[in-house]
């Protein structure tokens, strides 16, 4: 196993987490980080309309979810894991296929303003496929023995 592997995964399951966090702060109605709320829907949603708290709390938990499946949890063994990683890995890398394709709107519909598809073409898209393949590379830890 390579270092390598190891510290992708690792990155992957830490930044996953901080995604999580972050949709919790929205759904507490943060505009974090931005200056304001109309500034981080044109930025993040791509249109003037806020996803319900419970919308942002449920990304959240899926993100955490997702996160603690990369760190290897419930045991990097599991089948529910492996189950949650390719779930992961399949949805993360479907996002990214939409969004550097220009057509994340195909999935969220009114995702259009200029300011999101420049963000999500040279931002969004790349870290959800990192992050993708970030999660896949837990799954090649499987027949590391756990210490």
């Amino acid at each position: 196993m390579s270092e390598w592997s190891t510290a992708g995964s690792r990155v992957a399951a830490v930044t996953l987490l901080g995604i999580a966090g972050v949709h919790v702060a929205w759904g507490r109605g943060s505009s974090f980080p931005f200056a304001t709320v109309e500034e981080m829907h044109d930025a993040v949603i791509g249109r003037p309309v806020s996803p319900s708290p419970s919308s942002c709390y449920a990304v959240a938990g899926l993100l955490t979810v997702a996160a603690a499946a990369t760190a290897g949890l419930p045991s990097r063994r599991s089948r529910l894991r492996k189950l949650a990683v390719l779930g992961t890995a399949t949805v993360l890398a479907t996002r990214a296929g939409f969004g550097l394709s220009g057509r994340t709107d195909a999935l969220v519909p009114g995702s259009a303003s200029p300011r999101f598809r420049r963000l999500d073409r040279r931002i969004y898209s790349p870290l959800c496929l990192a992050l993708a393949l970030g999660s896949l590379m837990s799954l090649r830890e499987q027949s590391r023995p756990v210490a």
